[in-house]
């Protein structure tokens, strides 16, 4: 009898279509990418514009609550319905807050219009990556970091300038300069669309499942109180009544949440049965914790070198390139080292230790630290960012079953921008909460000055109108929320200020340091699991061939499999004749039943690594003796079969052994 052939399940990737499907990827991460760069450039000129530097952390926080939020949504549905119809919606949403933000008149307005863009930026990066992680094996990853590293790399490089460009002008086509910062994005973004509707193409089998519209509810409820006390405790009072009311519901949304995601089951936003995996909860809590210090040192270094230093953001913005060089360099060499070994603990134990030496480093900076130095001091930092960015998630992505990439992946994501929400929340709330001490502090150490002392009864600097917020302030800190006076007023009145502000910033900076210790305790407590050496999606069309198998094994044939004729019961010939009886045998998938043995030496032996290198000795050691065997056995059919003609032709048996010395091959 014959049986048809079933359905060939998806084929891995060639390297050209990952390149093509990497086009679409890396221009919607570009846009992502270049609005936080060019945004951290230019925010100081925007709130100044806006009147409102000490409100700033609302545009930054509104964004980043929104995108923390929307990130694991991200993952759940992409699941259920595609990652390319999410991805479109994404690059969408953050177009029209882009625009949004272009018309924004205050910074409370601003903070809106970021929340929108945010709600869209929460799917560029952790659906990036979890395209990524369905297309590309974590073994081969490191193959292709370099086009991450040049997206990074090139954002980095022309945010600032592009963030400087708009800031330092005026007016472009009639429209102030600082709004273009968000206007860039429309042409971007239009590009993305269109890139990625035609190339990004990935193999989606769409699922039944619930939408978990009740955890992402009860999300927000936890989230937003509970951030926004963040930003206004200093100014509330920690303990105050609307600050009480905060932690309250912000801890009934947090049960709530918990409640909804047991209810839900494997359909819950984030699935509460993650958390029985040790690398899940350690790489999580990793994450958090690094998002904290990443994004807190990176939004207080343009500060210092914007306001301290005085740089203007295309200065700061270029003098911020050591810390690009550094992540870039170590995300580099990091990539291929995972890649030939397979090992990827060693580099976020590297990293963290890396920043907390950094950061601390950046502690010590003062009004008079030479670039050079704090330029040392970045390309550190950037080596420990470098080196935790992508194993961490690399990691949990490799624990966790391939067909939960997406939730994986965004609940990643999503505990690194948390964490960087509740530290770019808390560390410039602390960095505003003692400024004012610390400069009233510096204007009575200067008022025993004798310059200073001279420049308050020189009539000439009396009468710069650039210097009457730091007289009128009368020896106190004078308000800071538009900090544009300081690049005009004269040098020595404005030195106390801006030593007041730089010792600010390293409070901020050792206490980041200080949380990172606790980040580095946890990648230690993490576990190292082998890397698997299928993609996502090959992983996950194996898993659906098993289930196949289970209750009809010809639906589970794989693709190879070859049609072998097996001859039936004779019959006699002719056109009634019944065809033979066919049968399929499989090809051995090896790298499959090679994963599934790393894991199991893994879970069973005490040293697996030293396990794995004796079995791929012996392995070796195997394939070269099969080859010897059958070499040999070749040689001796040729050898027989030269006898048999000698023989044929009229040679003896004994003439035939001597003439070819066989006897002595024989001894």
């Amino acid at each position: 009898m014959t049986v048809a052939a079933p359905p060939a399940p998806t084929s891995s990737l060639t390297h050209r279509q990952i390149l093509t499907i990497f086009a679409g990827l890396m221009i919607g991460m570009f846009l992502a990418a270049l609005d936080q760069t060019i945004v951290s450039t230019a925010i100081r000129t925007i709130a100044d514009d806006l009147h409102g530097l000490s409100l700033q952390a609302w545009a930054t926080t509104g964004y980043l609550i929104t995108a923390t939020i929307t990130t694991p949504l991200y993952g759940k549905l992409s699941d259920i319905f595609g990652r390319k119809p999410l991805f479109l919606t994404a690059i969408s949403i953050f177009v029209i807050g882009s625009v949004a933000c272009s018309f924004a008149t205050s910074m409370y307005e601003l903070a809106v219009f970021r929340g929108v863009q945010g709600l869209g930026a929460g799917g560029l990066f952790s659906l990036a990556l979890t395209i990524i992680g369905d297309i590309v094996a974590p073994r081969e990853r490191a193959r292709y970091q370099g086009y991450f590293v040049a997206v990074f790399g090139t954002s980095s490089v022309a945010g600032p300038l592009l963030g400087g460009l708009f800031a330092g002008a005026p007016e472009i086509l009639g429209i102030t300069g600082w709004r273009w910062v968000f206007l860039i994005n429309v042409p971007l973004g239009l590009i993305a669309l269109l890139v990625v509707t035609k190339v990004l193409n990935v193999p989606h089998t769409r699922r039944s499942r619930r939408i978990d519209w009740f955890g992402a509810l009860t999300l927000v409820i936890a989230l937003v109180p509970l951030l926004v006390v963040a930003e206004q405790g200093r100014t509330w009072g920690w303990g105050s009544e609307l600050a009480l009311a905060c932690y309250g519901v912000g801890a009934l949304g947090v049960l709530a949440f918990l409640v909804v995601e047991r209810l839900m089951g494997d359909d819950a936003l984030l699935p509460l049965r993650f958390f029985r995996t040790g690398v899940f909860v350690w790489g999580s809590i990793a994450t958090f914790i690094t998002g904290m210090g990443m994004f807190g040192a990176i939004a207080m270094l343009p500060l210092y070198l914007q306001i301290v230093q005085g740089a203007t953001p295309t200065e700061a913005g270029l003098q911020s390139l050591p810390l690009v060089l550094g992540i870039m360099s170590m995300s580099i060499m990091s990539g291929r080292l995972i890649g030939r070994t397979g090992r990827y603990k060693v580099w976020p134990v590297l990293g963290v230790s890396l920043m907390i030496v950094g950061i601390g480093l950046l502690s010590r900076i003062g009004l008079d630290t030479p670039y050079w130095q704090v330029a040392l001091i970045m390309v550190v930092t950037g080596w420990g960012l470098g080196g935790i960015m992508q194993p961490l998630v690399l990691a949990v992505q490799n624990a966790m079953p391939p067909r939960d990439m997406g939730v994986a992946t965004a609940s990643a994501t999503f505990f690194r921008q948390m964490g960087g929400t509740v530290g770019t929340a808390v560390f410039l709330s602390l960095l505003f909460s003692t400024v004012a001490q610390r400069v009233a502090d510096a204007f009575r150490t200067a008022a025993t000055d004798p310059a200073f002392q001279a420049r308050l009864r020189d009539p000439a600097v009396l009468a710069d109108p650039a210097n009457a917020p730091i007289l009128a302030a009368r020896g106190g800190a004078p308000s800071l929320d538009d900090s544009s006076f300081l690049a005009h007023a004269d040098p020595v009145l404005a030195r106390p200020i801006l030593e007041g502000f730089a010792g600010s910033l390293g409070v901020v900076f050792l206490s980041a340091a200080a949380v990172l210790v606790l980040a580095l305790v946890a990648v230690l407590l993490m576990k190292e699991v082998p890397l698997r050496t299928q993609s996502g999606v090959d992983a996950i069309a194996a898993d659906e061939r098993a289930a196949a198998g289970a209750s009809n094994p010809v639906a589970a044939l794989d693709a190879t499999a070859v049609p072998v004729a097996v001859p039936a019961e004779a019959a006699p010939a002719g056109p009634g004749a019944p065809e033979p009886a066919r049968v399929a045998v499989l090809e051995r998938t090896e790298s499959a039943e090679r994963d599934v043995r790393d894991r199991l030496l893994a879970m069973l032996l005490p040293d697996p690594d030293r396990a794995l290198a004796v079995v791929g000795n012996a392995e070796r050691a195997r394939d070269a003796l099969r080859a010897a065997r059958r070499d040999v056995a070749t040689k001796e059919a040729e050898l027989t079969a030269a006898v048999e003609e000698l023989v044929a032709q009229g040679l003896s048996p004994a003439q035939v052994q001597q003439l070819l010395g066989l006897a002595a091959v024989d001894r």
